[in-house]
């Protein structure tokens, strides 16, 4: 319990000054509000070189200016402007310097987006509890699959996505569309039919992908019904759900998480460098990892911090005062300036009126000298480039195509006209095309060697 603020001031013994008053002020707002959440729509939004942030909260009866020092607004993920709608979190103080009643704000978000974020931290917590989340249960992603189920929506550019790069890595691989919804009220049920019809398909495993998007679009993927529905799934499944900081409840209980949709196909695409696509999305997931570590401790010691009473308290009043008086040296240096340029455009306008026959003579004799420099500096740089573009030719020479048939070697062409770069592109019997040097040769495939041929560069 709080003894009453006003018997500590001594106000029936004491002549207070205005700066004893404010300091007086401040403290009492502070103890009373140490953090509150406000909710409003931002005006008057301004970024001086300190990098702090001053703007006004207001909804249709009030207003409260706020101050975001820069270490705060640093960590602010989405772009602020006039107009949007946010909820911010902070604590009521006062502006010594002015007397002004302000919120030091210490976290902004999207209107909404709270509400959202503790339900998602509930629902994780309790399936976490449940073992959903749990190493132990994901199952290994085939080395070499053969049919792979895809559940999400059949427009986007996700499907072509991952079309495109199982055409690229592993065009043998058999995909199968199961469409769903990925946004809106239909989503979760769609989702949860979709995931079961693919789990019953003998896939040898499932990609449940969805383009980026808010917290409010992707929150399908959020919802327990679709999280169940994951977890029961025997087909190994890949969660790549939105972009790559975005982390839904469906990544963690899938087998594996993708950071994006096509990361998903390259995870399941067979190819001679997937070991090392492994080890980097582990990384990326021990980064997330390590992130989402330094984030909540991070707020635990913001926590701890905002109920000690910081040395930093007046520097920061100091400098939101700096901040007040260079706006204002700012604003005085403009309206200084724009009279200077105002008298400069009137002396301008007498001084053009005047004709001084003396200037135009040393104007006339400078432009005899430019036009007498002119032809020799053009050709001087006429010149050098000819003398770049004679360079630039013989190196195209030296690397060009041509030079290396005229050391010797020839190119196998088939008869659309194609190089061939593997003796499993050839069959024997087949008709090929001899590019040489010079001139060309009609040859026959007799046998095609499959089996690698070392050759050696000093031949």
């Amino acid at each position: 319990m709080h003894n009453d603020p006003f018997q500590r001031l001594g106000l029936d013994r004491e002549v207070l000054t205005v700066s004893q008053l404010n300091q007086r002020a401040r403290h009492l707002l502070e103890d009373v509000f140490p953090q509150v959440w406000v909710e409003g729509e931002i005006s008057n939004l301004a970024r001086p070189a300190s990098g702090h942030m001053y703007f006004t909260l207001k909804d249709s009866n009030a207003q409260v200016r706020c101050a975001l020092f820069r270490q705060n607004a640093l960590r602010v993920r989405q772009a602020l402007r006039d107009g949007l709608a946010v909820r911010v979190r902070g604590k009521v103080s006062l502006f010594e310097g002015r007397g002004d009643y302000q919120l030091i704000a210490d976290a902004v978000e999207p209107a909404g987006d709270g509400a959202l974020r503790l339900a998602f931290e509930a629902l994780k917590e309790k399936l976490a509890a449940e073992g959903l989340f749990a190493a132990e249960r994901k199952r290994e992603l085939p080395a070499h699959p053969r049919r792979i189920g895809i559940v999400s929506s059949p427009t986007g550019a996700v499907i072509r996505d991952i079309i495109s790069v199982f055409r690229r890595r592993a065009p043998q691989v058999e995909l199968t569309l199961i469409p769903t919804a990925v946004q809106g009220r239909e989503a979760t049920a769609q989702i949860v039919r979709a995931l079961k019809l693919a789990d019953a398909q003998s896939f040898d495993a499932l990609i449940l992908a969805r383009g980026g998007g808010s917290l409010e679009d992707l929150w399908c993927f959020n919802e327990e019904a679709v999280a169940r529905a994951v977890a029961a799934c025997v087909t190994p499944i890949v969660s790549a759900v939105g972009h790559e900081t975005d982390v839904s409840i469906s990544d963690f209980v899938a087998d594996v998480r993708a950071p994006t949709p096509s990361a998903a196909a390259e995870l399941l695409a067979p190819h001679s460098g997937d070991l090392q696509q492994r080890l980097d999305g582990l990384r990326r997931r021990l980064i997330l990892r390590i992130q989402d570590r330094l984030t909540r401790e991070r707020l635990r010691l913001e926590g701890t911090a905002r109920r000690l009473r910081h040395p930093g308290e007046r520097l920061r009043q100091q400098s939101q005062r700096l901040d007040d008086l260079d706006m204002r040296m700012r604003r005085a240096f403009e309206r200084q300036m724009q009279v200077r340029q105002e008298r400069l455009a009137r002396l301008d306008t007498r001084l053009a009126a005047q004709h001084p026959g003396r200037t135009l003579a040393l104007l006339r004799q400078r432009l005899d000298n430019l036009s007498a420099r002119l032809p020799r500096a053009t050709n001087a740089i006429l010149r050098e480039q000819r003398q770049r573009l004679d360079t630039l030719m013989q190196t195209l020479h030296i690397v060009s195509p041509l030079a290396t048939l005229g050391r010797g070697y020839s190119i196998l062409l088939d008869d659309k006209g194609l190089a061939i770069r593997s003796a499993s592109q050839t069959k024997n019997g087949q008709r090929l095309k001899a590019r040489l040097g010079e001139g060309e040769l009609e040859v026959r495939v007799e046998d095609n060697h499959q089996a690698p041929v070392t050759l050696s560069l000093l031949d």
